[in-house]
């Protein structure tokens, strides 16, 4: 599948290049504590869940991810997972932080429940992921570039090692939140 135009995971064993977004683009990740939530529960995911993160970038409202799985056809319970867990904690966050918009944040994710069959209380992410399958090593590091760019188009830093919560910094030597990151080397993604 080319560039996603159906934008599901279909080919569990491919690479993905992924976009997680809170609902109404609300920027819930200018707290730290919330992205903290993202990496941890992203290196739970690594050690114990077989998930494999080759780069990713935390924005203020959504998220980027290039990651496969090493069990075949488990990429896409890993990631439904990874979204139950991170908005449930997260949920949970805000109601006993002390988060200076917390009726406001709660009441988006109420109405976005309210029209959500499935969700009962608070609906956190978007559905979907916007899955758009990685077909070969040029297409790979323009998602790459992509993803440790987003910070720097959005005028949010000059340089892409600046933004935090971004695997930038593995891929510029240094050590980044997520220390897990495979870095990728030219070409690791190969299409039988």
């Amino acid at each position: 599948m080319r560039q996603g135009i159906k934008q599901n995971i279909k080919k569990e064993n491919s690479p993905y290049f992924l976009t997680m977004t809170i609902v109404n683009w609300t920027e819930v990740f200018t707290n730290e504590n919330y992205c903290k939530t993202i990496i941890e529960t992203l290196q739970y995911c690594i050690l114990n869940k077989g998930l494999n993160v080759y780069a990713y970038c935390i924005m203020k409202n959504h998220m980027h991810m290039i990651v496969n799985c090493n069990e075949p056809n488990h990429l896409s319970k890993v990631i439904c997972d990874f979204k139950k867990y991170t908005s449930r904690k997260i949920l949970s966050q805000i109601q006993v932080d002390q988060e200076s918009r917390k009726e406001w944040i709660l009441h988006v994710f109420q109405q976005a429940a309210s029209k959500h069959s499935k969700t009962k209380n608070y609906k956190f992410w978007m559905d979907g992921n916007h899955a758009i399958e990685l077909y070969n090593s040029n297409f790979t590091w323009r998602k790459v570039t992509y993803i440790h760019q987003n910070p720097v188009k959005a005028g949010f830093v000059e340089q892409m090692g600046d933004w935090k919560y971004s695997s930038a910094r593995n891929y510029l030597g240094e050590v980044g939140p997520l220390e897990e990151v495979i870095c990728l080397t030219p070409p690791l993604i190969t299409i039988s």
